[in-house]
Protein backbone atom coordinates (compact mmCIF):
# COMPACT_ATOMS: atom_id res chain seq x y z
CA UNK A 1 0.00 0.00 0.00
CA UNK A 2 1.00 3.57 -0.85
CA UNK A 3 1.20 6.74 1.46
CA UNK A 4 -2.04 8.64 1.41
CA UNK A 5 -0.93 11.68 -1.13
CA UNK A 6 -2.50 14.30 -3.44
CA UNK A 7 -3.12 13.45 -6.97
CA UNK A 8 -2.67 17.27 -8.08
CA UNK A 9 -1.62 20.66 -5.84
CA UNK A 10 -4.21 22.03 -3.99
CA UNK A 11 -6.48 24.63 -5.45
CA UNK A 12 -7.85 26.27 -2.14
CA UNK A 13 -7.32 29.56 -1.50
CA UNK A 14 -5.24 29.98 2.15
CA UNK A 15 -7.99 31.69 4.23
CA UNK A 16 -6.97 30.29 7.59
CA UNK A 17 -3.77 29.91 9.54
CA UNK A 18 -4.15 27.28 12.17
CA UNK A 19 -1.51 27.43 15.20
CA UNK A 20 -1.65 23.80 16.21
CA UNK A 21 -1.51 20.98 14.01
CA UNK A 22 -2.55 18.23 16.68
CA UNK A 23 -5.69 15.57 16.97
CA UNK A 24 -8.26 18.34 18.33
CA UNK A 25 -7.81 20.64 15.87
CA UNK A 26 -7.65 18.52 12.90
CA UNK A 27 -10.75 16.07 14.16
CA UNK A 28 -13.02 19.84 14.67
CA UNK A 29 -11.48 22.90 13.35
CA UNK A 30 -10.32 21.17 9.74
CA UNK A 31 -13.20 18.97 9.71
CA UNK A 32 -15.26 21.87 9.29
CA UNK A 33 -13.97 23.57 7.25
CA UNK A 34 -13.86 20.90 4.92
CA UNK A 35 -17.48 20.79 5.18
CA UNK A 36 -17.75 24.19 4.19
CA UNK A 37 -15.51 23.37 0.92
CA UNK A 38 -17.30 20.11 0.16
CA UNK A 39 -21.17 20.43 0.87
CA UNK A 40 -21.16 24.85 0.50
CA UNK A 41 -18.92 25.44 -2.42
CA UNK A 42 -16.40 26.95 0.12
CA UNK A 43 -12.85 28.03 -0.45
CA UNK A 44 -10.86 27.55 2.68
CA UNK A 45 -7.14 26.56 2.82
CA UNK A 46 -5.83 25.87 6.24
CA UNK A 47 -1.93 26.54 6.59
CA UNK A 48 -1.22 24.66 9.89
CA UNK A 49 1.67 26.35 11.86
CA UNK A 50 3.88 24.13 14.25
CA UNK A 51 3.51 25.64 17.74
CA UNK A 52 6.53 23.82 19.40
CA UNK A 53 9.86 22.85 17.64
CA UNK A 54 8.75 19.04 18.17
CA UNK A 55 5.39 18.34 16.34
CA UNK A 56 3.92 16.33 13.89
CA UNK A 57 4.10 18.70 10.51
CA UNK A 58 6.90 17.04 8.59
CA UNK A 59 4.35 13.65 8.85
CA UNK A 60 1.55 16.04 7.48
CA UNK A 61 3.61 17.61 4.86
CA UNK A 62 4.62 14.04 3.49
CA UNK A 63 0.93 13.19 3.07
CA UNK A 64 0.56 16.70 1.48
CA UNK A 65 -1.73 17.76 4.40
CA UNK A 66 -4.05 14.81 3.91
CA UNK A 67 -6.01 12.38 6.65
CA UNK A 68 -8.42 10.31 7.59
CA UNK A 69 -11.05 10.86 10.23
CA UNK A 70 -12.86 8.14 11.46
CA UNK A 71 -15.83 9.72 13.50
CA UNK A 72 -18.15 7.18 15.69
CA UNK A 73 -20.92 7.47 18.16
CA UNK A 74 -24.82 7.34 18.34
CA UNK A 75 -27.58 9.75 17.36
CA UNK A 76 -30.55 9.59 18.24
CA UNK A 77 -30.25 6.20 19.52
CA UNK A 78 -28.37 5.29 16.71
CA UNK A 79 -24.88 3.70 16.09
CA UNK A 80 -22.96 6.21 13.42
CA UNK A 81 -19.66 5.66 12.00
CA UNK A 82 -18.30 7.47 9.33
CA UNK A 83 -15.02 8.36 7.51
CA UNK A 84 -14.13 10.85 5.19
CA UNK A 85 -10.20 11.97 4.39
CA UNK A 86 -10.00 15.45 5.15
CA UNK A 87 -8.37 18.02 2.61
CA UNK A 88 -8.42 21.57 3.61
CA UNK A 89 -5.12 22.05 4.68
CA UNK A 90 -2.85 22.91 1.70
CA UNK A 91 0.39 23.01 3.54
CA UNK A 92 2.46 23.04 7.27
CA UNK A 93 4.82 25.36 8.40
CA UNK A 94 7.60 24.54 10.80
CA UNK A 95 8.47 28.11 11.73
CA UNK A 96 11.50 26.87 13.56
CA UNK A 97 12.96 25.66 10.32
CA UNK A 98 10.80 27.60 7.92
CA UNK A 99 10.72 31.30 9.46
CA UNK A 100 10.41 33.06 6.36
CA UNK A 101 7.62 31.37 5.21
CA UNK A 102 6.19 31.60 8.27
CA UNK A 103 6.13 35.31 7.79
CA UNK A 104 5.53 35.50 3.90
CA UNK A 105 1.90 34.32 5.06
CA UNK A 106 1.15 37.64 6.41
CA UNK A 107 1.66 39.13 3.33
CA UNK A 108 -1.10 37.29 1.79
CA UNK A 109 -4.20 39.62 1.45
CA UNK A 110 -6.43 36.60 1.62
CA UNK A 111 -5.24 35.19 5.00
CA UNK A 112 -8.63 36.53 7.17
CA UNK A 113 -8.79 33.49 10.34
CA UNK A 114 -6.49 32.27 12.73
CA UNK A 115 -7.48 29.56 14.14
CA UNK A 116 -5.41 28.00 17.58
CA UNK A 117 -5.04 25.25 20.32
CA UNK A 118 -1.68 25.22 21.48
CA UNK A 119 -3.35 24.10 25.18
CA UNK A 120 -4.53 25.06 28.06
CA UNK A 121 -0.98 26.67 29.00
CA UNK A 122 -0.69 28.16 25.89
CA UNK A 123 -2.21 32.17 26.27
CA UNK A 124 0.65 33.20 28.41
CA UNK A 125 2.58 35.97 28.91
CA UNK A 126 5.77 36.66 30.29
CA UNK A 127 7.96 40.10 30.62
CA UNK A 128 10.60 38.89 28.42
CA UNK A 129 13.31 39.72 24.79
CA UNK A 130 11.55 40.11 21.71
CA UNK A 131 12.96 36.21 20.62
CA UNK A 132 11.13 34.06 18.01
CA UNK A 133 12.75 31.06 19.40
CA UNK A 134 11.59 31.70 23.55
CA UNK A 135 8.82 33.24 23.78
CA UNK A 136 5.28 31.96 24.10
CA UNK A 137 2.53 31.46 21.60
CA UNK A 138 0.92 35.23 21.76
CA UNK A 139 4.82 36.41 21.44
CA UNK A 140 4.78 34.87 18.29
CA UNK A 141 1.47 35.65 17.15
CA UNK A 142 2.01 39.34 18.11
CA UNK A 143 5.55 39.53 15.78
CA UNK A 144 3.45 37.74 12.53
CA UNK A 145 0.36 40.38 13.51
CA UNK A 146 3.41 43.20 13.43
CA UNK A 147 4.49 42.18 9.81
CA UNK A 148 0.89 41.70 8.65
CA UNK A 149 0.51 45.76 9.94
CA UNK A 150 3.67 46.59 7.81
CA UNK A 151 2.19 45.22 5.05
CA UNK A 152 -0.54 47.66 5.37
CA UNK A 153 -3.26 44.88 5.59
CA UNK A 154 -6.30 44.60 7.76
CA UNK A 155 -6.67 42.48 10.51
CA UNK A 156 -8.05 38.97 11.75
CA UNK A 157 -10.87 37.30 12.83
CA UNK A 158 -9.33 35.29 15.50
CA UNK A 159 -11.00 31.88 16.72
CA UNK A 160 -8.78 30.52 19.93
CA UNK A 161 -9.94 26.87 21.13
CA UNK A 162 -7.79 26.67 24.33
CA UNK A 163 -9.96 25.94 27.06
CA UNK A 164 -9.49 28.78 29.43
CA UNK A 165 -12.69 31.18 30.46
CA UNK A 166 -12.40 34.43 27.91
CA UNK A 167 -9.78 32.74 25.52
CA UNK A 168 -10.25 35.45 23.42
CA UNK A 169 -9.51 38.15 25.76
CA UNK A 170 -7.02 36.84 27.25
CA UNK A 171 -5.32 36.37 24.17
CA UNK A 172 -5.44 39.50 22.95
CA UNK A 173 -4.47 41.08 26.52
CA UNK A 174 -1.21 39.18 25.70
CA UNK A 175 -0.72 40.42 22.21
CA UNK A 176 -1.27 44.26 23.49
CA UNK A 177 1.36 43.53 26.45
CA UNK A 178 3.92 42.02 24.18
CA UNK A 179 3.30 45.37 22.05
CA UNK A 180 4.06 47.58 24.21
CA UNK A 181 6.94 45.66 25.53
CA UNK A 182 8.36 45.43 22.04
CA UNK A 183 7.72 49.06 21.28
CA UNK A 184 5.71 48.47 18.37
CA UNK A 185 3.93 51.82 18.63
CA UNK A 186 0.83 53.02 19.17
CA UNK A 187 -0.16 52.76 15.64
CA UNK A 188 -0.03 49.07 15.35
CA UNK A 189 -1.97 48.99 18.96
CA UNK A 190 -4.65 50.73 17.09
CA UNK A 191 -4.72 48.66 14.38
CA UNK A 192 -4.86 45.42 17.15
CA UNK A 193 -7.82 47.55 18.69
CA UNK A 194 -9.44 48.02 15.80
CA UNK A 195 -8.70 45.69 12.68
CA UNK A 196 -9.03 42.62 14.47
CA UNK A 197 -11.80 40.77 16.01
CA UNK A 198 -10.28 38.60 19.01
CA UNK A 199 -13.62 36.26 19.91
CA UNK A 200 -13.97 34.05 23.03
CA UNK A 201 -15.14 30.49 22.06
CA UNK A 202 -16.21 27.78 23.73
CA UNK A 203 -15.64 23.60 21.67
CA UNK A 204 -17.37 20.53 22.60
CA UNK A 205 -15.79 17.31 21.15
CA UNK A 206 -14.46 14.37 22.18
CA UNK A 207 -11.37 13.47 20.14
CA UNK A 208 -9.28 10.42 20.97
CA UNK A 209 -6.74 10.55 18.17
CA UNK A 210 -4.49 8.02 16.60
CA UNK A 211 -6.15 4.80 17.15
CA UNK A 212 -2.68 2.62 17.77
CA UNK A 213 -4.36 -0.47 18.45
CA UNK A 214 -6.45 -0.68 15.52
CA UNK A 215 -4.64 1.46 12.33
CA UNK A 216 -3.65 -1.02 11.08
CA UNK A 217 -7.07 -2.89 10.17
CA UNK A 218 -8.24 0.82 8.96
CA UNK A 219 -5.35 0.86 6.55
CA UNK A 220 -6.05 -2.22 4.98
CA UNK A 221 -9.99 -1.34 4.89
CA UNK A 222 -8.89 2.16 3.36
CA UNK A 223 -6.23 0.86 0.71
CA UNK A 224 -3.77 3.47 1.81
CA UNK A 225 -1.55 4.42 4.33
CA UNK A 226 -2.37 7.03 6.92
CA UNK A 227 0.51 7.96 9.63
CA UNK A 228 -1.93 10.91 10.41
CA UNK A 229 -5.65 8.79 11.09
CA UNK A 230 -7.51 10.75 13.66
CA UNK A 231 -10.98 9.64 15.38
CA UNK A 232 -13.15 11.21 17.24
CA UNK A 233 -17.21 11.22 18.40
CA UNK A 234 -19.97 12.40 16.10
CA UNK A 235 -21.11 14.83 18.68
CA UNK A 236 -19.76 18.05 18.12
CA UNK A 237 -20.36 22.46 19.66
CA UNK A 238 -18.57 25.29 18.79
CA UNK A 239 -19.97 28.64 20.54
CA UNK A 240 -18.39 31.50 19.40
CA UNK A 241 -18.84 35.64 20.79
CA UNK A 242 -18.90 37.74 18.13
CA UNK A 243 -20.27 39.92 15.47
CA UNK A 244 -23.22 37.71 14.20
CA UNK A 245 -21.19 39.42 10.45
CA UNK A 246 -18.77 36.65 10.94
CA UNK A 247 -21.78 33.88 10.54
CA UNK A 248 -22.32 35.02 7.16
CA UNK A 249 -18.43 34.52 6.68
CA UNK A 250 -18.71 31.36 7.66
CA UNK A 251 -21.84 29.42 7.33
CA UNK A 252 -20.87 26.48 9.15
CA UNK A 253 -25.09 26.70 9.86
CA UNK A 254 -25.95 26.07 6.35
CA UNK A 255 -24.63 22.60 6.41
CA UNK A 256 -25.92 21.40 9.47
CA UNK A 257 -22.83 22.15 12.01
CA UNK A 258 -23.64 22.86 15.36
CA UNK A 259 -21.90 26.45 15.54
CA UNK A 260 -23.84 29.05 17.46
CA UNK A 261 -22.29 32.64 16.98
CA UNK A 262 -23.56 34.99 20.49
CA UNK A 263 -23.03 37.98 22.26
CA UNK A 264 -21.88 36.13 25.42
CA UNK A 265 -20.35 32.62 25.88
CA UNK A 266 -20.72 32.18 29.34
CA UNK A 267 -24.22 30.68 30.04
CA UNK A 268 -23.16 27.89 27.33
CA UNK A 269 -19.98 27.54 29.24
CA UNK A 270 -21.85 27.28 32.55
CA UNK A 271 -24.28 24.63 30.82
CA UNK A 272 -21.42 22.69 30.03
CA UNK A 273 -19.88 22.88 33.12
CA UNK A 274 -22.90 22.05 34.75
CA UNK A 275 -24.36 19.01 32.83
CA UNK A 276 -21.66 17.57 31.20
CA UNK A 277 -18.51 17.87 34.00
CA UNK A 278 -21.26 18.16 36.51
CA UNK A 279 -23.31 14.81 35.48
CA UNK A 280 -19.68 13.35 35.20
CA UNK A 281 -18.51 14.43 38.91
CA UNK A 282 -21.85 14.18 40.64
CA UNK A 283 -22.52 10.08 38.94
CA UNK A 284 -18.35 9.08 39.35
CA UNK A 285 -17.83 7.93 43.10
CA UNK A 286 -21.36 6.23 43.42
CA UNK A 287 -20.91 4.07 40.20
CA UNK A 288 -17.19 3.34 41.18
CA UNK A 289 -17.94 2.23 44.30
CA UNK A 290 -20.95 -0.06 42.97
CA UNK A 291 -17.78 -1.73 41.20
CA UNK A 292 -18.44 0.03 37.71
CA UNK A 293 -15.01 0.95 35.40
CA UNK A 294 -16.39 2.88 32.72
CA UNK A 295 -19.00 5.59 32.15
CA UNK A 296 -20.27 3.46 29.25
CA UNK A 297 -20.71 0.89 32.04
CA UNK A 298 -22.60 3.21 33.92
CA UNK A 299 -25.35 4.25 32.02
CA UNK A 300 -25.76 0.46 31.16
CA UNK A 301 -26.34 0.19 34.97
CA UNK A 302 -30.30 1.20 35.82
CA UNK A 303 -29.56 2.39 39.21
CA UNK A 304 -26.20 4.78 38.41
CA UNK A 305 -28.47 5.58 34.93
CA UNK A 306 -31.31 6.46 36.78
CA UNK A 307 -29.35 8.21 39.70
CA UNK A 308 -27.36 10.52 36.97
CA UNK A 309 -30.93 11.10 34.71
CA UNK A 310 -32.67 12.41 37.74
CA UNK A 311 -29.64 14.74 39.22
CA UNK A 312 -29.68 16.53 35.41
CA UNK A 313 -32.71 17.02 34.61
CA UNK A 314 -34.41 17.30 37.85
CA UNK A 315 -31.88 19.46 40.25
CA UNK A 316 -29.13 21.19 37.89
CA UNK A 317 -31.47 21.92 34.61
CA UNK A 318 -33.62 23.92 36.89
CA UNK A 319 -31.01 26.54 38.16
CA UNK A 320 -30.12 27.30 34.42
CA UNK A 321 -31.19 29.94 32.62
CA UNK A 322 -30.84 29.28 28.92
CA UNK A 323 -34.05 27.81 27.58
CA UNK A 324 -35.66 24.41 28.65
CA UNK A 325 -36.17 23.18 25.42
CA UNK A 326 -32.54 23.86 24.83
CA UNK A 327 -31.39 22.47 27.77
CA UNK A 328 -32.93 19.43 27.73
CA UNK A 329 -31.42 18.56 24.38
CA UNK A 330 -28.03 19.61 25.39
CA UNK A 331 -28.36 16.87 28.33
CA UNK A 332 -29.95 14.36 25.60
CA UNK A 333 -27.03 15.20 24.11
CA UNK A 334 -24.59 14.40 27.19
CA UNK A 335 -26.44 11.43 27.85
CA UNK A 336 -26.02 9.96 24.76
CA UNK A 337 -22.39 10.79 24.45
CA UNK A 338 -22.27 8.81 27.76
CA UNK A 339 -23.16 5.69 26.18
CA UNK A 340 -21.10 6.14 23.29
CA UNK A 341 -19.94 2.20 22.98
CA UNK A 342 -16.73 3.21 20.97
CA UNK A 343 -15.23 5.28 23.70
CA UNK A 344 -13.65 3.53 26.82
CA UNK A 345 -13.93 6.55 29.33
CA UNK A 346 -13.06 5.03 32.90
CA UNK A 347 -14.54 6.49 35.59
CA UNK A 348 -10.98 6.62 37.87
CA UNK A 349 -10.07 8.80 35.24
CA UNK A 350 -13.09 11.52 35.58
CA UNK A 351 -12.57 10.54 39.95
CA UNK A 352 -8.84 12.65 39.69
CA UNK A 353 -9.21 15.83 41.86
CA UNK A 354 -12.91 14.99 42.46
CA UNK A 355 -12.81 17.65 45.73
CA UNK A 356 -11.83 20.46 43.46
CA UNK A 357 -14.05 19.69 40.70
CA UNK A 358 -17.18 19.31 42.85
CA UNK A 359 -16.53 22.75 44.05
CA UNK A 360 -16.42 23.94 40.62
CA UNK A 361 -18.76 21.24 38.28
CA UNK A 362 -21.46 20.46 41.10
CA UNK A 363 -21.81 22.61 44.45
CA UNK A 364 -23.06 26.06 42.41
CA UNK A 365 -26.32 23.51 41.14
CA UNK A 366 -26.60 22.97 44.77
CA UNK A 367 -26.30 26.42 46.82
CA UNK A 368 -28.55 28.13 43.28
CA UNK A 369 -31.26 25.12 43.66
CA UNK A 370 -31.92 25.80 47.61
CA UNK A 371 -31.68 29.67 46.72
CA UNK A 372 -34.50 29.09 43.90
CA UNK A 373 -36.85 26.26 45.78
CA UNK A 374 -36.26 26.18 49.56
CA UNK A 375 -34.89 22.86 49.52
CA UNK A 376 -32.50 20.56 48.99
CA UNK A 377 -31.65 18.62 45.47
CA UNK A 378 -31.83 14.87 46.71
CA UNK A 379 -28.87 13.72 44.26
CA UNK A 380 -26.77 16.06 44.11
CA UNK A 381 -26.40 16.17 47.68
CA UNK A 382 -26.32 12.41 48.04
CA UNK A 383 -23.16 12.78 45.47
CA UNK A 384 -21.42 14.35 48.09
CA UNK A 385 -21.60 11.68 50.49
CA UNK A 386 -20.65 9.34 48.15
CA UNK A 387 -17.64 11.07 46.99
CA UNK A 388 -16.72 11.17 50.79
CA UNK A 389 -16.98 7.72 50.80
CA UNK A 390 -15.13 7.19 47.75
CA UNK A 391 -11.84 9.35 49.26
CA UNK A 392 -11.88 6.68 51.88
CA UNK A 393 -10.78 3.94 49.27
CA UNK A 394 -7.55 3.60 48.14
CA UNK A 395 -8.30 4.39 44.79
CA UNK A 396 -9.13 8.40 45.27
CA UNK A 397 -6.44 10.40 43.38
CA UNK A 398 -6.02 14.03 44.67
CA UNK A 399 -3.47 16.27 46.53
CA UNK A 400 -1.68 14.23 49.16
CA UNK A 401 -3.08 16.21 52.18
CA UNK A 402 -6.67 16.38 50.69
CA UNK A 403 -6.88 12.52 50.32
CA UNK A 404 -4.97 11.89 54.04
CA UNK A 405 -8.08 15.03 55.26
CA UNK A 406 -10.39 12.60 53.50
CA UNK A 407 -9.55 9.39 54.51
CA UNK A 408 -10.40 10.14 58.09
CA UNK A 409 -12.26 13.34 58.52
CA UNK A 410 -15.78 13.24 59.78
CA UNK A 411 -18.25 14.42 57.68
CA UNK A 412 -18.70 17.64 59.46
CA UNK A 413 -14.63 18.33 59.45
CA UNK A 414 -15.03 17.76 55.66
CA UNK A 415 -17.77 20.16 55.27
CA UNK A 416 -16.15 23.07 57.59
CA UNK A 417 -13.18 22.96 55.01
CA UNK A 418 -14.21 26.89 53.46
CA UNK A 419 -10.82 26.16 51.45
CA UNK A 420 -12.01 23.09 49.65
CA UNK A 421 -15.26 24.48 48.79
CA UNK A 422 -15.52 28.32 49.20
CA UNK A 423 -18.09 28.28 52.35
CA UNK A 424 -19.05 26.73 54.93
CA UNK A 425 -21.40 23.66 54.09
CA UNK A 426 -22.06 23.08 57.85
CA UNK A 427 -25.95 23.47 56.93
CA UNK A 428 -25.59 20.27 54.17
CA UNK A 429 -24.51 17.66 57.99
CA UNK A 430 -28.01 16.28 58.37
CA UNK A 431 -28.86 15.05 54.81
CA UNK A 432 -25.13 13.90 54.18
CA UNK A 433 -24.33 11.88 57.53
CA UNK A 434 -28.12 10.31 57.06
CA UNK A 435 -26.87 9.68 52.94
CA UNK A 436 -23.34 8.31 54.61
CA UNK A 437 -25.25 6.24 57.40
CA UNK A 438 -26.93 4.58 54.54
CA UNK A 439 -24.62 3.70 52.02
CA UNK A 440 -22.76 1.95 55.25
CA UNK A 441 -25.56 -0.31 56.19
CA UNK A 442 -27.54 -1.26 53.01
CA UNK A 443 -24.73 -0.34 50.27
CA UNK A 444 -24.47 2.22 47.61
CA UNK A 445 -27.04 0.76 45.08
CA UNK A 446 -29.73 0.29 47.59
CA UNK A 447 -29.08 4.21 49.11
CA UNK A 448 -29.32 5.38 45.59
CA UNK A 449 -32.27 3.70 45.22
CA UNK A 450 -33.99 5.55 47.76
CA UNK A 451 -32.93 8.71 46.93
CA UNK A 452 -34.58 7.79 43.19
Amino acid sequence: MELLKRKEKSSLTERVMQFGEGNFLRGFVDWMFDRLNKENSGDFGVVAVQPLEAGMIDKLNEQDGLYSLYLRGLLNGEKIEETQVIDCITRGINPYISREEFFDCAQNPDLRYIVSNTTEAGIEYRKEECDFNTTTFPGRLTMFMKARFDAGLDGFVLLPCELIDKNGDNLKECVLKYAVDWDYGDDFVKWINEKNCFTNTLVDRIVTGYPRNTANDMEKQFGYLDNMIDTGEIFHLWVIEGDTKYAAELPFDKIGLNVLWTDDVTPYKKRKVRILNGAHTMMVPAARLAGLETVHEAMDDKEVYDFAYKGIFDEIIPTLNLPKEELCQFANDVIERFKNPFIKHYLLSIALNSVSKFKVRVLPSITEYIKRYNKEPECLVFSLAALMMFYRTSEANDDKEIMNFMKTASPAEILKRTDYWGEDLSYLLPSVEGYINNIKENGIRKAMREVL
